[in-house]
């Protein structure tokens, strides 16, 4: 399997939310850092910077869905494919626990070691994730 495929099979995972898929695509030490702070790791209390396959798991399994409750969408905007490495822009929309409208924008960088997603780097507005989370209240 390509690149490509290796992350293309691992959204198809993680959109199940089932943990043995989610945790088959990631390799035992896998990591997932996304910005300190970011409204998601806020609102679920759960790091920024999740490490092991174990974390990564419940986090998608488990965690997500209790902020981003219904109708989560990802439209994929781009694919850059540079060996083991793996860009994807896209956009997230959801609706909230609360029932507010989520949409934000994402980078992620993925990093693949023996067929296998090693790490993630996430990034996204802030700011606006915030926003649309918190509300009025967001810093």
């Amino acid at each position: 399997m390509n690149g490509l495929d290796v992350v293309r099979a691992a959204w198809r995972a993680f959109a199940t939310h089932d943990a043995d898929r989610i945790s088959a695509v990631l390799t035992e030490d896998a990591e997932w850092l996304a910005p300190p702070g970011n409204a998601t790791a806020t609102a679920l209390d759960r790091p920024s910077h999740m490490i092991g396959r174990e974390a990564i798991t419940r986090f998608l399994a488990e965690d997500f869905s209790r902020l981003f409750a219904a109708d989560v969408d990802v439209t994929f905007r781009a694919f850059h494919v540079a060996g083991e490495h793996v860009i994807v822009e896209e956009t997230m929309t959801a609706t909230l626990a609360d029932g507010r409208p989520y949409a934000n924008d994402y980078c992620l960088v993925f990093e693949l070691r023996d067929g296998l997603v090693h790490r993630v780097r996430e990034y996204l507005d802030t700011a606006r994730g915030h926003r649309m989370v918190f509300g009025d209240t967001a810093r």
